[in-house]
């Protein structure tokens, strides 16, 4: 099983979602299908065509947007001037119900790949009527744990890389917070300051999760470049604003240590109870760990999880989209 052909948005526009943002959507597939939305990973990283391929473009009508600050929406997160104060879990969320509204969709199926998964499970949890199932692959949860394993933990089994990650920041930041201490240079006045900590986050993502060649060209552009390392470590730094009173009004303030060491997402799952799921996961992803995939599977009531031997933290290699494609032609059986 491979992906489906490639194809083309029937419609696209710029949805205005308050605070200056304006998100990126399109549409393509059926236009009367089962609708799907698509969320990219990162957060940052963007929404690119080949997501348009993951389902059947005969029978859904295939969603895909780039998240605040990143691909095709304004303003872009690379621009030093741009607030990420408004750029939340909270606001994503509340993005997500804007456009299911604005596009006339009752329930749709939420794809999501690493951070879209857990975009997609807290979007699932706080809003479940508009939720018919999920498929998610690469599948993280945003808790504290996770952020310490791919910041610090990982150190263990690449230490030269990680010497070049650390010796970017100031001794005092070393053993802290390495997400927020990399913030705190992406938000810099010093223009240098700014691009030498990008270039060195984005160094250390190759390093330990190994990329398809796109992923690894698009770390070459510095907008790109720029963007994905402000918004990575600012969710990251910022405990993924999962906090409940965060996540669930879109409040810009910090959640703190609110419940995320314990796992926010995790903790909830039983409120994904009713809402069917596939769990496709690399057998060689990092995140495996921790057990969180095993975990969020067994807290999950109705949930699937499909294993890939010998396979990372991707979303497309042949294993990993044999499944997801499976998945999405089985529900694209249940109607919408």
């Amino acid at each position: 099983m491979s992906l489906y052909p490639e194809t083309e948005p029937y419609d696209h526009g710029m949805l205005d979602v308050g605070d200056g943002n304006h998100v990126y959507w399109e549409v393509c597939g059926n236009p009367h299908g089962k609708p799907a939305v698509m969320l990219h990973g990162g957060p940052g990283s963007g929404c690119g065509p080949w997501f348009r391929r993951y389902c059947d473009p005969a029978a859904y009508r295939i969603v895909l947007l780039d998240q605040r600050g990143c691909g095709r929406s304004t303003p872009h997160a690379s621009a030093y001037g741009t607030d990420m104060g408004v750029n939340t879990t909270g606001h994503l969320i509340a993005d997500l119900e804007l456009l299911r509204q604005r596009l006339g969709i009752e329930r749709w199926l939420v794809w999501g790949v690493s951070w879209g998964s857990v975009l997609g499970l807290r979007y699932a949890q706080t809003h479940p009527a508009a939720v018919s199932e999920l498929v998610l692959t690469a599948v993280a949860t945003g808790s504290n744990p996770e952020v310490a394993l791919l910041t610090r933990g990982l150190g263990k089994i690449f230490p030269e890389a990680f010497e070049k990650f650390l010796a970017e920041l100031p001794e005092s930041d070393r053993g802290g917070n390495l997400a927020a201490a990399y913030h705190r240079l992406l938000e810099s006045p010093d223009p240098a300051v700014r691009a030498r900590a990008a270039r060195a986050w984005t160094d250390w993502e190759t390093a330990v999760i190994p990329a398809p060649p796109r992923s690894v060209e698009r770390y070459e552009d510095p907008h790109f470049r720029m963007g994905f390392a402000r918004t990575v470590t600012h969710y990251w730094g910022n405990d993924h604003f999962l906090g409940d009173s965060d996540a669930d009004s879109g409040s810009g303030s910090r959640s703190g240590s609110s419940g995320n060491d314990a796992g926010v997402v995790l903790r909830d799952a039983p409120l994904l109870r009713g809402i069917p799921g596939t769990l496709v996961q690399g057998s060689l992803d990092f995140g495996n760990l921790l057990g969180t995939v095993w975990r969020l599977h067994h807290a999950w009531p109705g949930s699937e999880l499909v294993l890939v031997d010998d396979v990372g933290h991707t979303m497309g290699a042949s294993g990993v989209v044999d499944a997801l494609v499976a998945a999405t032609d089985k529900y694209a059986a249940t109607g919408a």
